[in-house]
């Protein structure tokens, strides 16, 4: 299925008011009685590793709420090459930017198999005014995502490549500590830290023979959190 500019799999019209991730995503704190606003399908889809959400430019009719499954924010250089400024986890809500009128910012590509909701903008809009617990909501999600901004910026853009690698190994295993961490290619980890491909794939290799990771399949890494911590502060 083509739609939007979006491959994937149509799971179906959400049902927000059993979503099992409720709590976590935009419609958490709606009453039973506010889901009789919408009056608009919200479609699920799933989306496989490099599917588009939505492209910087193109002027936004929905956001996203990521039920599952990594995407990466992406900003092109006038150079060509690419910056990925921020990554989005279960909970996390993309294209906020077009509540204001504005066209997407960035590019949302799909590192990780996804499911996500897409909101079409008039329903959030309608809930926003009519419903006070939505414009909350809304309003700590565009504080959440310009803190995330900021703490990407300063946490991974700055230091030696070997201090980025390892606060990036240590947010990928925040919210699962016991799980190994997925990364994705040598490229894309480059445009997160802003370092070259072959710096990112010398410090991978550094890593692994300190033992501060390994390797269990390719891209998949169990991580030693303790030593990592401690090159993350002192690098």
């Amino acid at each position: 299925m083509h739609r939007n500019g979006i491959d994937a799999a149509r799971l179906g019209t959400a049902r927000c008011s059993s979503c099992a991730i409720r709590d976590l995503v935009l419609f958490g704190d709606l009453h039973d009685q506010d889901f009789d606003l919408i009056h608009i399908p919200i479609d699920e889809l799933r989306l496989q590793h490099g599917a588009t959400l939505y492209s910087a430019g193109d002027e936004g009719g929905s956001l996203y709420t990521i039920r599952s499954g990594l995407v990466k924010l992406v900003q092109f250089l006038p150079d060509g090459t690419q910056r990925i400024v921020r990554l989005l986890r279960q909970g996390a809500v993309a294209g906020l930017e077009v509540l204001v009128d504005k066209p997407y910012e960035h590019t949302a590509v799909v590192l990780q198999e996804t499911e996500t909701c897409r909101l079409p903008r008039a329903v959030v809009e309608r809930l926003s005014k009519e419903t006070p617990r939505l414009h909350a909501r809304l309003m700590e999600r565009w504080y959440q995502s310009l803190h995330q901004a900021d703490e990407w910026l300063t946490e991974l853009s700055t230091g030696s490549a070997r201090r980025r690698l390892a606060r990036l190994f240590l947010k990928l295993a925040a919210d699962a500590p016991n799980e190994p961490v997925l990364l994705s290619g040598r490229e894309d980890l480059g445009a997160m830290l802003g370092v070259g491909m072959e710096t990112a794939s010398r410090t991978i290799a550094e890593f692994k023979r300190a033992g501060l990771v390994a390797e269990r399949a390719p891209n998949v890494f169990v991580c030693d959190l303790s030593a990592l911590e401690a090159v993350a502060l002192d690098g």
